[in-house]
């Protein structure tokens, strides 16, 4: 399975790169701060998703998204949430959070910052945002491919809009 994996986009125009990946993956994951609702059911549109709501997400998306989400993809078990307070707290919140659910993979933005790294047996992984480079020096998603119980991930910096 090919996991296209987003936060962070702020109700702002996808780049045209991460859309033709959307449209050629298996599912998109996000961790949330869509912001407006019409960007979820736009995505919703193109692919199977899962999502959880950040903390600039509208009334109406905290209505119907999750805070924090545990399914099942390609025999991996993720965590998905958005991530929140200071930079270097976000990782032991998120294992806080998750703590004894027999997790794999741990799927988080707020940041703004990629992160693709192994934390005590665990993946965690922030994608970046496509839409804002407000702490990364450069615009990025992910892809997350999963089968029999492995998993690859990869940040992709976005080249063209």
């Amino acid at each position: 399975m090919k996991i296209i994996v987003l936060a962070d986009t702020h109700s702002r125009p996808l780049p045209g790169q991460l859309i033709a990946d959307m449209e050629r993956a298996d599912m998109i994951v996000h961790a949330g701060d869509f912001c407006e609702a019409d960007v979820y059911f736009r995505l919703k549109k193109i692919k199977g998703i899962r999502a959880v709501y950040g903390n600039m997400d509208s009334v109406a998306l905290r209505g119907i998204l999750p805070q924090r989400d545990v399914f099942e993809c390609g025999g991996v078990k993720f965590g998905l949430a958005h991530g929140e307070g200071s930079y270097d707290m976000i990782i032991p919140r998120l294992e806080e959070s998750f703590k004894g659910q027999g997790l794999q993979v741990v799927v988080f933005g707020h940041s703004h910052v990629p992160f693709n790294a192994q934390v005590g047996g665990i993946l965690f992984f922030n994608p970046g945002s496509p839409t804002d480079t407000v702490r990364s020096p450069y615009l990025s998603y992910g892809v997350i491919e999963a089968s029999e119980g492995k998993v690859k991930a990869r940040i992709v910096k976005i080249i063209s809009s």
